[in-house]
């Protein structure tokens, strides 16, 4: 009876402690019998622990026994591999995540290995499994790492990054695991949807996906799309409007709305650009219109974005700055014109436009996988967005070490610049002590000003952001060094394991007697998840450490989300120092609003993107049905029996006629499926007014978007026709490029750096206020 009622306490303390989270009760429940297994599993040579790995293979279902088994195995193969004993916490975790899970473990609790493991037993259960980290580095670091357990469990591992050829991410998705950055898995899956052979395609279909910083993939980069565009010629207009809206002054020709996501002309601002486009242009008349969006982008790129916040500049290229991780986002761009109108904006040379041949969000790659799964520091505060757009629950792992970190109250200050320098006066007394200090900032440009000030008082210090991430792995094993003080962008916030003592460890007693790393942050993130993983780079596995956020009322979390600050709160007079009760309340709130803005974002952009995605599937079956079978083929000789004849009898190869027949086909699908994408991005942008007229924006999207879809599979075969019907057919067949079958001699692939999907009340109101601010 005791233990019941201690059991039905523990689940409501779980219940009210960590909303969404999953019972652990069942896994902890298996731990006694997977301990009593180590005994048996140390004495099998290693030809015996992988033939006994083997065995689960021909498992007719995969129960707790199954659980037990692989977990026993896996800790064995760990402590042969890599001389490390997985902690029970790291069983559960891997439990958790062969149940389907998102888990929960603090920073330095073994996620690596656990899901490692739950990779590994995936795959005994004959599934396909895609391990999905956060960047290349990761995903080649992660998969040699724990390459040697896989081996043991009898288990092929690969691993894809940017320079691997066609044959070569073959060979890897060949493999039972592979280990791949979500946005190389996501180029490969739109590289696929262009073949125009059936063995050109590099992946299988996709089975399981166990996601790494799975609240960063799959919230964060949920509504980031991956793009795979084709070049097409650039003009020299961008420079030139860059040059005009250079001119431009902020109230005089220009007004920016308060949260810094909107810009418009004035009266004023609109006659010295006509003016400068010349030809008694009227941009807001059909003599000026075509112009329009070009001096928007460019005005945007002008008054919203700035250098060394929002990109760099480096090698002579434009270079998008990951706010969530504070590194150089490689393959990302802006939209449309905008990279161009910033490229413009920093006088560097234009890189290649294209038109849009597909695009596909994070959320709808992760979509297509029937089992995901996932490993996180910071999974709860998600909790209801991981159940609402994957339908996943949370398992909260508890640490092997308990927790010993202090953090302590946030420090708020009236000003920036008064924060600036109790920041300064906080880092110099507690580096007097010799402890190792972590300052994360919110951009490159806080980072390197912060190190300015620190020399001027002659404390050195290491900066690691965007510009240096190259020397990323050396900086951070050195940042748990006596005395190290380490400034950084939000780089060292996810994924980095900074242990005390350095690299070797051999200062470690040392700086653990002094307290151990001092983690400062200079402002609140626009995240509570952001916070949290700062603050989880001390502390780990139960070493001492602490955590200090000091924030001001004029920070830009402020500004952007809260503004309006409550009557009556005061501040010391010499060190600007708040104590006041209602400051902290303020920040509290205006990092929600920040957090609910986001929300709405994705839960926009998905019901938007929920319509292109089954339509896209809707045409990839029928694009895969041309690519495997005569479909094509069979198209083209019933409508135009006496042309296909005299093809198959100039070519007198049915293979080679069938792929001609594809070739024809698939060019005007895609071609046909990319205009789709431009019309329905045309709609997007102009649909908000309808709201105007009190139309619901989501159903005028879906009666544009649904009858255009309808024609293009029809549209598609009745374009092959005609090619087929205005070739010249020779011995060899249908020269393509003369019949106009011409794909685009570039192709690349990159991420939008955009929140295009703001509420539909938002657009509204900011086109309204608009129109309002130009009359």
């Amino acid at each position: 009876m005791a233990a019941l009622i201690s059991r039905v306490g523990k689940k409501l303390r779980r219940i009210i402690q960590r909303p969404g989270s999953v019972e652990l009760t069942r896994y902890e429940a298996l731990l006694p019998a997977i301990e009593k297994l180590e005994p048996e599993l140390e004495k099998l040579s290693d030809e015996e622990l992988t033939d006994r790995a083997g065995k689960l293979r021909d498992a007719t279902s995969f129960g707790n026994d199954q659980l037990v088994e692989v977990c026993a195995l896996g800790r064995e193969a760990a402590r042969r591999a890599l001389g490390e004993r997985a902690f029970d916490v790291q069983l559960l975790g891997t439990m958790g995540l062969l149940s389907g899970h998102i888990v929960q473990m603090e920073t330095g609790e073994g996620k690596t290995l656990a899901g490692a493991l739950a990779g590994a037993g995936y795959a005994l259960r004959g599934k396909h499994v895609h391990v999905v980290t956060v960047n290349d580095y990761l995903a080649r670091r992660d998969a040699e790492w724990m390459g040697p357990i896989y081996d043991l469990l009898g288990v092929s591992v690969g691993w894809i990054e940017p320079a691997h050829s066609r044959d070569e991410r073959r060979e890897a998705y060949a493999k039972e695991v592979t280990y791949g950055a979500v946005s190389e898995i996501g180029f490969d899956v739109l590289r696929d949807r262009l073949v125009t052979r059936e063995e050109d395609l590099v992946q299988r279909k996709p089975e399981v996906a166990i996601v790494d910083e799975a609240d960063s993939v799959l919230v964060d980069e949920a509504r980031v799309p991956l793009v795979m565009a084709g070049s097409i010629d650039h003009t020299d207009a961008d420079e030139e409007v860059a040059n005009i809206v250079r001119r431009l002054r902020l109230g005089l020709h220009y007004e920016t709305d308060a949260d810094g996501r909107n810009a418009w002309l004035t009266k004023a601002g609109a006659s010295v650009v006509e003016k400068a486009l010349g030809d008694d242009i009227n941009l807001y008349d059909d003599t000026g219109s075509d112009r329009l969006p070009a001096v928007n982008v460019a005005l945007h790129a002008h008054a919203l974005l700035t250098r060394d916040v929002d990109y760099l500049v480096r090698d002579g290229k434009v270079q998008l700055i990951n706010a969530a991780r504070g590194r150089v986002a490689e393959l990302q761009r802006w939209p449309d014109g905008l990279q161009a109108a910033v490229e413009a904006k920093e006088q560097v040379k234009a890189t290649d436009r294209g038109e849009i041949l597909d695009s596909i969000t994070v959320q709808a790659l992760l979509a297509r996988y029937p089992e995901v799964a996932g490993m996180t520091g910071t999974a709860v505060a998600v909790a209801e967005q991981l159940r609402e757009f994957y339908e996943l629950e949370v398992a909260v792992i508890p640490p092997n070490t308990p927790n010993v970190r202090e953090d302590q109250e946030d420090r708020i200050f009236g000003s920036p610049s008064q924060k600036l320098r109790a920041i300064e006066e906080e880092i110099r007394r507690v580096h007097e002590s010799g402890r190792p200090i972590l300052v994360g900032t919110q951009d490159v440009a806080e980072s390197e000003e912060l190190a300015e000030k620190l020399a001027k008082i002659e404390l050195e210090c290491v900066v690691l952001n965007a510009r240096n991430d190259a020397e990323e792995a050396e900086i951070i094993a050195d940042a748990g060094k006596k005395g190290a003080v380490t400034v950084s962008t939000q780089m060292a916030g996810r994924g980095t394991d900074i242990r005390l003592g350095g690299k070797d460890g051999d200062g470690r007693d040392d700086v653990v007697e002094l307290g151990g790393l001092h983690v400062i942050g200079t402002a609140r993130y626009p995240s509570s998840r952001l916070d949290g993983q700062l603050r989880g780079r001390s502390g780990r596995q139960g070493d001492p450490g602490s955590a200090v956020f000091f924030a001001s009322l004029n920070d830009e979390l402020v500004l952007s989300n809260a503004p309006d600050i409550p009557e009556g709160i005061s501040s010391d007079v010499g060190s600007g120092e708040i104590t006041d009760s209602a400051a902290l309340r303020q920040i509290n709130h205006a990092q929600r609003v920040a957090e609910g803005v986001d929300l709405e974002i994705h839960r926009n952009t998905w019901r938007y993107t929920r319509l292109i995605e089954r339509q896209r599937g809707e045409l990839l079956a029928h694009r895969d049905t041309v690519l495997r079978t005569a479909h094509a083929a069979e198209v083209l000789e019933k409508a135009h029996p006496e042309k296909f004849k005299e093809l198959s009898e100039a070519v007198d190869d049915e293979a080679k006629v069938e792929q001609l027949s594809r070739e024809v086909l698939l060019f005007h699908i895609d071609q046909l499926w990319s205009d789709h994408l431009a019309f329905l991005t045309d709609v997007r942008e102009s649909i908000h007014l309808r709201a105007l007229a009190r139309e619901t924006p989501i159903d005028e999207f879906h009666r544009a978007a649904i009858p255009e879809f309808h024609k293009i599979i029809p549209e598609a075969a009745e374009r092959a026709a005609k090619t087929l019907e205005e070739a010249e057919i020779t011995e060899n067949g249908i020269d393509l490029g003369d019949a106009g079958v011409r794909r685009a001699n570039t192709t690349w692939t990159y991420l939008v750096h955009d929140n295009p999907f703001d509420s539909d009340f938002e657009q509204t109101i900011k086109k309204v206020r608009s129109m309002i601010k130009r009359k």
